[in-house]
């Protein structure tokens, strides 16, 4: 089997997403995910030109040997580009190759270790009140585990100061465990936003409140201020979503400065980055809680579930649903995780079980979107 073309899709059914599609000589194709959330062009443009014509007449059984010969043959590796268009191969290869043996992807990564698979959804409220009605909403669904984030009083869109949102927060988790009671774990993404006293401090106060895990406390640059953070809380940590290779992790798991890492399949270099790393992390008793957000296609977020179900560090899955939060992915996509009381579960349909409809694509054109700057008081810009 040699490969004999590789398309890239752009398509907006909602948001916009970057789809590969790599086609075979027996008529088998493969799809993957290769978005990048403000910078898809960029993604498309290095797939197209630089990375297709390479894979002409590849042999596209050999994942691992195209993984290495795409990562190290650029000379100036890594970076959320190269490794996003990676991602999209890596996707694609295993749909290949889970069709060609008529196994569904996570047969081929050594199986199921669990039935269904735990997520996480997202709850934000313009204040308390609302918060919890939202909350309330999702656990009548049955979802048992909600990230939870609040306005912050007086601060008009687009502004951002870390002292009051310091003094809401634990207010906010202090207001839903009164309210929502110790069964349900709550989970909290800090986005990068404050620095490492700050997040000592924060953790230090949200410790009452039993928190699931503190998601992405400080920016991911310098990973050694997660020792300072350690020493000073047992809040559990959760980090990984901006890294883009294992090495970027390995830090943070080898001093067991994190206990959940979060990488993203469609950043990190695919499946086959994903299942090292996870196996990186058992022997340091770190489990996994892969990034599945709004911007990821139904595509990733099955690659996602796969690589779940074969691992036995999962420890959560983070998860929206697509279908209802934008009508017009049904359209496009067919196929992906199914949601069911607090669990997703997969098909046992040969591949990632998810298929593209180009026709629909195609009346979807690429939207030019980017990712919110936020800016303090003062004008100075700071993360999103």
């Amino acid at each position: 089997m040699k490969i004999t073309d590789v398309k890239t899709i752009v398509t907006c059914p909602g948001r916009n997403y970057v789809i590969v599609k790599i086609i075979t000589d027996e008529g088998l194709y493969g799809l993957g995910d290769a978005t990048l959330n403000g910078r898809e062009l960029a993604v498309a443009k290095a797939l197209k030109e630089h990375i297709a014509p390479l894979l002409i007449g590849k042999d596209p059984d050999r994942i691992e040997d195209i993984w290495q010969y795409i990562f190290r043959g650029t000379y100036w590796r890594g970076g959320p580009v190269l490794m996003t268009a990676l991602s999209g191969i890596d996707m694609a290869l295993w749909d290949i190759k889970g069709k060609r043996a008529g196994l569904p992807v996570y047969s081929l990564l050594g199986g199921k270790t669990r039935e269904r698979v735990r997520v996480y959804m997202h709850v934000h409220g313009k204040d308390f009140e609302d918060t919890l009605e939202k909350c309330q909403r999702l656990i009548k669904m049955g979802c048992n585990a909600l990230r939870v984030s609040v306005d912050v009083p007086g601060l008009p869109s687009g502004v951002w100061e870390p002292k009051r949102y310091l003094t809401i927060l634990p207010k906010l988790m202090s207001y839903l465990r009164d309210n929502l009671g110790e069964e349900i774990d709550l989970l909290h993404d800090v986005h990068e936003r404050i620095n490492p006293i700050q997040a000592c401090q924060l953790a230090r106060d949200l410790e009452p409140y039993k928190l699931f895990f503190l998601e992405d406390p400080v920016r991911p640059e310098y990973k050694e201020t997660f020792r300072l953070i350690r020493q000073h809380t047992s809040v559990p940590l959760a980090m990984g979503e901006l890294y883009f290779t294992k090495w970027d992790c390995l830090p943070l798991i080898t001093e067991q400065l994190t206990d959940f890492i979060r990488v993203d399949l469609v950043h990190v270099g695919g499946i086959t980055e994903a299942k090292k790393i996870a196996s990186i992390a058992e022997p340091y008793y770190v489990d996994t809680a892969f990034h599945g957000p709004g911007d990821i296609s139904p595509i990733a977020h099955a690659a996602n579930v796969h690589v779940d179900m074969s691992i036995p560090n999962f420890g959560i899955q983070e998860f929206v649903d697509l279908k209802k939060v934008f009508p017009e992915v049904k359209e496009v996509f067919k196929g992906g995780p199914e949601y069911k009381e607090g669990y997703v579960t997969i098909s046992e349909e040969p591949g990632l079980g998810v298929d593209i409809n180009e026709e629909a694509a195609e009346k979807y054109p690429y939207k030019r979107s980017y990712l919110p700057t936020l800016r303090r008081m003062d004008g100075s810009v700071t993360d999103w």
